[in-house]
C-alpha cells in the first residue's frame, strides 16, 4: 500500500527496522557474541575467584573444587568459559582496530568478523589440547 505525503507517492513502511526486515549479518552477530561474552565473563571471574579461595582454603577445599571441574559438566563449563574468554579477546582486538580507524569497508568487515570467531575457536582448541597432551 502506498501512502502519499505532499512529496508524492511512497511506499507504507515500518517506522523502525526489525529482524523481520533485515537478515541477521555476521558483524551483527558477531556484536551481539561480544556483549554476551561479556557479561558471561562476569560469571567466569566467580569460578576463577572460587578456584583461588579453594586453593587458600587448604587442601581438601582445592580436591573438592578439582573433582568438581573434573566431571563432565565441570570440563563443558571450563571449555565454555575459555572461549568466551578468547572470543571476547578477539571481539576486542576488532574493535581496537576499528578504533584507529582502519577496517571499516564492508569485506575487512566481514573478514574481522569471520576471523574473530574463527580465531577464539582455534585458540581454545589450542588451550584444551595442551591441557589434554599435559603441556599446561
Amino acid at each position: 500500500m502506498a501512502v502519499t505525503s505532499g512529496r508524492g507517492t511512497r511506499p507504507e513502511r515500518p517506522l523502525s527496522p526489525h529482524l523481520q526486515i533485515y537478515a541477521p549479518l555476521i558483524n551483527m552477530v558477531m556484536s551481539i557474541v561480544h556483549r554476551i561474552t561479556g557479561a558471561a565473563l562476569y560469571f567466569g571471574s566467580l569460578l576463577l575467584a572460587w578456584w583461588l579461595v579453594s586453593a587458600a582454603i587448604g587442601p581438601d577445599a582445592y580436591d573438592y573444587f578439582l573433582s568438581l571441574c573434573n566431571t563432565w559438566i565441570g570440563k563443558l563449563v571450563l571449555i565454555g568459559y575459555t572461549w568466551v574468554l578468547m572470543h571476547h579477546m578477539m571481539g576486542g582486538i576488532r574493535h581496537f582496530i576499528w578504533d584507529t580507524g582502519y577496517g571499516y569497508d564492508l569485506e575487512t568487515v566481514d573478514l574481522l568478523s569471520w576471523g574473530s570467531l574463527a580465531a577464539s575457536l582455534a585458540l581454545t582448541a589450542i588451550v584444551w589440547i595442551s591441557v589434554a597432551m599435559g603441556a599446561i
